[in-house]
């Protein structure tokens, strides 16, 4: 059999015109398309945000990125990071890669803040100092309340088992204590008379979870206390996970608590984010974003949605966090930083 030549550019140069042209057009083609710069993958957008949100977000999310690719043409990926308030805004102090913050309390994106990744203006950049919703405290009690639990001082009583997350490292236990303190003051009580009440209430507490959707775990699945006291939205979503095991006590007054978000701009000037993670924080300004937030119970800005959705939503004497504590900076040095008052409390029950 006559054996083929050895595959050589002599043997490449006598090839048939007509192919060899094709040949070289391939690769001058191919050579064209990959000197093409291919377009970059847009950089996933982290969300950083408290435990109680998890269903908020698990919605407003794909709305967000359905309504970014209807506007712009471009697909986006958004994930969530949860946890307990203040330790998530500790992780985006210690690098976790978050564009925005969805928190509880405007303390923990001052801390971030303080650390010089956002700017120290971030409550003006949006409407409602920059919180798109709020909650409020309320009581979550067992059915047929058998502790007969109707307001704060209750939570003080002997016999009283109450479950709060540690105000520590918990958004939603700082808004309890604020509450319980405030309460008393609002009913014409003294700082010696708030500070009894609140002592009272932190020993009575069993455990001390990290955070608010701990405790409901704690209350609900380990079923451990006699009163959960929590976000308004969370005591909601529980009653509707498990029916009429539980009533809801509405306190006669409780604290305003405002859910502040923010562009965290060390990090989207770092990734490229900032235009998306803008937009991402107005949709939930926005009539869908405010129609999400009020199905899950969260209280919107938005005076039409409020209004649609008002039977969610009890009528209830809310005090504001700047009427009894001036604001979050002196409340977190008087009441929450290492020795301040929750410290002294504490310690003293043990």
């Amino acid at each position: 059999m006559k054996k083929n030549p050895p595959l050589t550019s002599t043997t490449i140069t006598k090839a048939h015109p007509r192919r060899l042209a094709l040949s070289m057009f391939a690769g001058i083609t191919i050579a064209c398309l990959s000197a093409i710069p291919t377009a970059k993958a847009a950089e996933p957008l982290l969300n950083a945000s408290y435990d109680v949100t998890r269903e908020l977000f698990k919605e407003v999310n794909p709305a967000f990125v359905a309504d970014w690719k209807k506007n712009t043409g471009e697909s986006i990926v958004i994930n969530q990071s949860h946890g307990g308030s203040s330790k998530q805004a500790r992780s985006v102090i210690d690098g976790l890669n978050a564009s925005v913050v969805t928190m509880n309390q405007a303390s923990d994106i001052d801390a971030i803040a303080d650390k010089g990744l956002l700017s120290p203006n971030w409550s003006a950049a949006f409407p409602n100092n920059a919180a798109p919703f709020y909650s409020t405290m309320v009581f979550l009690v067992r059915k047929g309340n058998p502790k007969h639990v109707a307001n704060w001082d209750d939570l003080g009583k002997p016999g009283i088992q109450v479950i709060v997350p540690n105000p520590k490292t918990s958004g939603n236990g700082r808004y309890t204590y604020l509450a319980a303190w405030g309460s008393v003051i609002k009913n014409g009580g003294s700082e010696a008379q708030a500070r009894d009440l609140v002592g009272r209430l932190f020993k009575n507490v069993p455990v001390l979870d990290a955070g608010g959707r701990g405790a409901t775990t704690t209350f609900t699945q380990r079923q451990i206390g006699d009163v959960l006291v929590t976000f308004e939205n969370e005591v909601q979503l529980v009653r509707q996970e498990f029916g009429d095991n539980y009533d809801i006590v509405y306190p006669k007054y409780s604290i305003l608590a405002e859910s502040p978000v923010a562009v965290v701009d060390k990090v989207v000037d770092k990734i490229g984010t900032r235009k998306v993670a803008t937009a991402y924080l107005q949709f939930l300004y926005s009539d869908a974003g405010q129609e999400i937030a009020a199905k899950h119970f969260f209280r919107p800005r938005s005076d039409k949605v409020a209004k649609k959705y008002a039977a969610n939503f009890k009528s209830v004497n809310l005090f504001t966090l700047n009427e009894v504590f001036g604001d979050w900076k002196q409340a977190q040095k008087k009441h929450f930083d290492d020795g301040a008052e929750f410290d002294k409390i504490y310690q003293s029950k043990k």
